[in-house]
């Protein structure tokens, strides 16, 4: 058996875990976990970057002795280098307000329509296209995606890894290169990023200072993993070879949609607001991001953090469907006040406002098992693709009440885990680049047999849903 230490970086938190694999094993344990808090200052929202890599150093010194190391994180952050590759400040996080009106003035010069059959990429205020013309960049030499920022602090090298980068919305799906024109309509220079690495390739060995500070001995190697945490966690659905799914990756976001062999660029499509991100093995990653368990974080946050086992057996007590918010609303995407924010969304919807916390949290979790169905129903229509079952995999697995309303919403069996499904999607890259593990299907077999699965069977029929639908539709 060989270790990997797996660095997974998400939103809220970061964990180093190792995975121990063999032919017919895969093991994994946490050797650290951190929390991610970004820091408003007066220039706005900002990444402690390098309390992250603190937490990362942290993490390989617990991990022990490890094989290979491979880092995901969120996508489309980064930061910006000068010519002696010093970070030129912490980056700014997704959530910050400076795009605000970009996409307007990005649409003014690619219509967002050709914005859209040229790269495959939902609308999102964030992508990092939107970024790049608010900010103006100047005076930088190198940017530097979040995990390729890490990787390069780990090993003095620099690349940009390509599920990642086709987050960006300057990627061609088609291609899987650089969307050469889109950048050069909007003065974006693409010579900012280091060059495309696949995962699977050679990122680096461990600095010598890096062994040093962590008690490792050398040479370590880096390893390219899917380094958007979506990307790993999607590789890491433990479908049945030929089964037809669709997945759930569920935590701070919740991102529902298909694995396919080729982008859709339709008119439809976009209108839908669905993603055509790149996945491994050519793969394309079909989906639409939807608010996820964000909304209840911050509830949860709102109130003074209870007990989260105890509010969701009050939400399970709760009348069920009777408010509904649109989960993929961008009104719901800044920090703050987010219980008021539910309850004036349903006000304005005519639908009864919640009135305690357990009728908040039944609220979101409907809205956002509604939201599933929708993103699930779509996209089997606009991809010609039918499904069979729904793989739910990531944090939200944890929330039993969340993964049967699921099941409820779609008509369909759900089948959640694994938890740690980026994680384990980073290790299974560094095996099988290490000999251990075969193609995607094999290692996909292989976490069937290894991780703890629940199925969940849908009950009743889906006419609330339908009408819990069709109501948010006119509200």
């Amino acid at each position: 058996m060989k270790s990997y230490a797996a660095v997974d970086l998400g939103a809220s938190s970061g964990r180093v875990m190792v995975g121990r694999v063999g032919p017919d094993s895969l093991e994994l344990a946490e050797a650290h976990r951190f929390v991610n808090r970004p820091v408003r200052v007066p220039e706005g929202l900002r990444w402690d970057v390098l309390a992250l890599y603190a937490g990362v150093l942290d993490g390989l010194k617990a991990a022990g002795q490890v094989d290979s190391v491979g880092i995901d994180s969120w996508a489309v952050d980064y930061g910006l280098l000068d010519a002696d590759g010093a970070l030129l400040g912490n980056p700014v996080h997704y959530r910050d307000s400076r795009t605000e009106g970009v996409a307007e003035k990005v649409w003014a010069t690619v219509p967002a329509a050709d914005l859209y059959a040229a790269t495959g990429l939902q609308y999102a205020p964030f992508n990092t296209l939107y970024q790049l013309v608010a900010e103006h960049v100047t005076g930088a030499e190198r940017l530097l995606l979040i995990p390729d920022l890490l990787t390069y602090w780990l090993t003095g090298e620099q690349g940009t890894e390509l599920t990642n980068a086709s987050t960006t919305q300057l990627i061609d799906p088609r291609t899987r290169d650089w969307s050469y024109d889109i950048a050069s309509r909007l003065g974006i220079d693409l010579g900012l990023f280091a060059p495309l690495r696949q995962p699977g390739d050679p990122a680096g060995v461990l600095r010598p200072e890096v062994l040093e500070g962590t008690g490792l001995s050398g040479p370590v190697p880096v390893t390219t993993v899917g380094s958007h945490d979506t990307a790993s966690a999607v590789a890491a659905v433990p479908a049945a070879a030929g089964e037809r799914f669709a997945y759930i990756c569920t935590g701070t976001w919740s991102l529902a949609g298909l694995e396919l062999d080729a982008p859709v660029l339709t008119e439809e499509s976009r209108a839908a607001n669905f993603t055509n991100e790149l996945g491994l093995d050519g793969t394309v990653r079909y989906l639409r991001n939807i608010m996820g368990l964000w909304l209840l974080q911050e509830c949860v946050r709102a109130w003074g953090e209870p007990e989260l086992g105890a509010l969701l057996l009050d939400a399970a007590k709760a009348p069920a469907l009777r408010s509904v918010v649109d989960a993929s609303d961008p009104v719901f995407l800044a920090p703050g006040r987010m219980p008021e924010r539910i309850a004036e969304a349903c006000r304005a919807s005519g639908q009864p406002v919640p009135r305690t916390p357990g009728e908040t949290t039944r609220c979101i979790l409907d809205s956002l098992a509604l939201a599933h169905r929708r993103a699930i129903e779509e996209a089997q229509r606009l991809a010609d693709r039918p499904v069979d079952v729904v793989q739910v995999v990531g944090g939200g697995t944890r929330n039993a009440l969340l993964c049967q309303l699921t099941a409820d919403a779609c008509g369909l069996p759900v089948v959640a885990g694994p938890t740690e499904a980026a994680a384990l999607g980073n290790v299974l890259v560094q095996a099988r680049t290490h000999g251990l593990v075969g193609d995607l299907a094999d290692g996909r077999t292989l976490l069937t047999r290894t991780q703890p699965l629940t199925r969940y069977e849908p009950q009743g029929d889906t006419a609330p849903w339908r009408a819990a639908e069709a109501r948010l539709a006119t509200g």
